[in-house]
């Protein structure tokens, strides 16, 4: 059984290597470079100092996949309103590892206070990702067409959103 739980300064190089795989070989992520350990490692700390959740799957010991939240842009009038990331090894795609991680963090992140949380979706092709978040009770909300260049072509953007907790349906604390 998979075992869901918050990131630890260890597992920042296996993080690295399957956002690696994922820059190199997918559509899902619109960087084009690999970023170091360094780089994830800082990238990490700088969610965690948000207070929001930065948490990992892991089966048999091994790391199967991490997600995390972050501000969705940095202007105070958005502050209740975050993007998730979520990337899986490619071994752990098709295993519901992604729907439970995904659950986990939309549980978490309510708690930290995110009342939207948006899926901003690289490629409108990624049926996995769509999949997932509409499993998850996203709503599609449009598609930005051909706003990013990758492997040779353009690629859309889905948007996707979930209210959280009480949504917008009162005044955030």
């Amino acid at each position: 059984m998979p075992l869901i739980r918050p990131s630890r300064d260890e597992d920042v190089a296996a993080i690295t290597a399957i956002y690696r795989h994922h820059v190199l070989n997918s559509t899902g992520t619109f960087e084009i470079d690999p970023p170091t350990e360094a780089d994830m490692a800082s990238r990490r700390a700088e969610v965690l100092s948000k207070g929001f959740p930065y948490l990992v799957i892991e089966e048999g010991g091994r790391l199967m996949g991490f997600a995390y939240c972050n501000v969705f842009k940095p202007r105070a009038a958005y502050r209740f309103c975050a993007e998730d990331s979520i990337y899986l090894a490619p071994d752990a795609h098709r295993k519901g590892m992604g729907k439970a991680l995904l659950a986990e963090l939309c549980a978490q992140a309510e708690r930290a206070g995110v009342r939207k949380f948006l899926a901003v979706i690289g490629d409108s092709a990624n049926a996995g990702s769509i999949g997932v978040h509409t499993a998850l009770g996203f709503s599609h909300v449009g598609v930005l067409k051909s706003c990013g260049w990758k492997f040779g072509r353009w690629l859309d953007i889905v948007m996707m959103e979930k209210p959280l907790g009480a949504g917008d349906s009162t005044a955030p604390q």
